[in-house]
């Protein structure tokens, strides 16, 4: 679908991605003591140039896109203070991944008839550019104008056909004082909503939400968010989006590669609401996320239970996640250091969605050594419960067919110098294709390679 490392089924994405990432490892390390405090001082020395440029993040999305001081190119040549004067901010990356299967017996194919990611070594890269324009400097509150694009290719063209286009185009404000925010355009929700992202990875299988019509960095599609905040923690946050193709993210880019078209075959409307509770790191309090949505579409299904009926309307998924900081690490310098936990579970109605339940444990820490502050190590369980009713037209037929598909994926992410992050992972999982699966295709131990470079 977009700038990710996608590992497993191909309904069952487990992901790598740059926002997320940069922003939970773009922190100094800080000693304490004297030393500390000399680090610390020559830490905030380095930042400050950078603070102006805050205001030039792409706002009103949960996730926390780094900023110059984690690219490549920071503001060298004092291009980007020339850019913000006008009042224009930048961010870039490219996202580059590798899965290859490492069992003896991987039942290789022709990428033609390519099953699963990794059952032949799999490239995939994402590069993406956003830009935006700040509307306060225009007596605006928070106002912004967000416009990106972004560019995709794989060598298996299944989970996420080529393509070149638009990422978002959104106008974003506040009204009276920040209780209330208001985003809308072309929007990708699964960066508005769910918060799958953790640390900087995401184990939860978004597919089970894209497939009733959520938007994605590769599909973004006509919307209008609305968020209260009933205090700095706990809000609601509601939108009315242009759903996706009912029948999956591959045939909206499929029909849709631009992303500029207002609407695709049978397509609807999509509601969700999400209700959160939300409390950053701080000494001695640990960072805490409570999230439980819903959502509602109009498309037209195709129906899995009697596929010789009319497509229908009423599709719907739910949704509940948390994460907790176990542990700090590092209370008086960096108090987002530590180990987490955290779990997600989603639903859908099995008559009309592949995915019907999805069930994650996850385990990750953030900085857990003081020589490597910046490092992310984590380790994922997940289970894909498939349509039942998919399941037994698979049967019927006499194909040989699973209910579930469970992964257990390990990851390391090293921090290897501003703007740049290299990952290694494995990934065991059983069961790897959509539902049915050949003697040769339960199994399989998937090599991740993963870089992602900032500018």
């Amino acid at each position: 679908m977009a700038k990710t490392l996608r590992i497993g089924v191909v309904n069952q994405p487990i992901r790598l991605h740059a926002s997320a990432l940069a922003s939970a490892l773009n922190l100094p390390l800080i000693k304490r003591g004297s030393a500390g405090r000399i680090a610390q001082t020559k830490a905030r020395n380095t930042i400050a140039p950078f603070a102006r440029f805050d205001a030039f993040r792409e706002k009103g999305i949960w996730l926390n896109i780094p900023g110059p001081a984690d690219t490549i190119d920071q503001d060298k040549n004092g291009v980007r203070s020339a850019l913000a004067d006008v009042g224009i901010g930048y961010i870039g990356w490219t996202h580059n991944t590798f899965a290859n299967n490492q069992l003896p017996n991987a039942a290789r194919s022709s990428i033609a008839n390519q099953l699963y990611m990794g059952q032949n070594p799999t490239f995939a890269t994402a590069n993406f550019v956003i830009v935006t324009y700040d509307l306060s400097r225009f007596g605006i509150p928070d106002g912004q104008i967000v416009v990106g694009a972004e560019q995709q290719y794989w060598t298996w063209k299944r989970p996420g056909p080529d393509r070149v286009g638009l990422n978002t185009f959104a106008y974003y404000q506040t009204f009276l004082d920040r209780k209330f925010e208001l985003k809308f355009g072309y929007l990708r929700n699964a960066n508005e909503f769910t918060g799958t992202l953790f640390g900087g990875i995401s184990g939860s299988n978004m597919f089970a939400l894209f497939q009733a019509g959520m938007s994605t960095n590769a599909a973004p599609t006509p919307a209008a968010n609305l968020k209260y905040n009933f205090d700095d923690h706990l809000y609601n946050k509601v939108s009315v989006q242009r759903s996706i193709s009912p029948d999956g993210p591959y045939a909206q880019i499929t029909e849709n590669p631009s992303g500029l078209n207002w609407s695709t075959a049978n397509a609807g409307i999509l509601f969700i609401d999400e209700l959160g509770y939300k409390s950053k790191a701080a000494p001695g309090v640990p960072d805490t996320w409570l999230r439980a949505g819903i959502g509602l579409n109009s498309s037209r299904y195709k129906n899995l239970a009697d596929p010789d009926l009319q497509r229908e309307s009423g599709n719907n998924f739910h949704y509940i996640a948390a994460d907790r900081q176990l542990w700090q690490s590092d209370v008086e310098g960096i108090p987002s250091r530590g180990i987490y936990g955290g779990f997600s579970i989603m639903g859908a109605p099995p008559d009309l969605n592949r995915i019907s339940q999805y069930y994650e444990l996850r385990l990750y820490a953030k900085g857990l050594f003081d020589s490597r502050p910046s490092d992310l190590i984590a380790l994922v369980a997940n289970n894909t419960t498939w349509s039942r009713f998919a399941v037994d037209a698979a049967l019927a037929k006499g194909q040989l067919a699973h209910h579930d598909t469970t992964a257990i994926t390990g990851t390391y992410t090293a921090h290897i110098a501003p703007g740049i992050y290299g990952s290694l992972g494995l990934s065991y999982i059983h069961n790897p294709t959509s539902i049915t699966h050949m003697p040769r295709t339960e199994h399989a131990l998937n090599l991740l390679v993963s870089t992602l470079i900032f500018f």
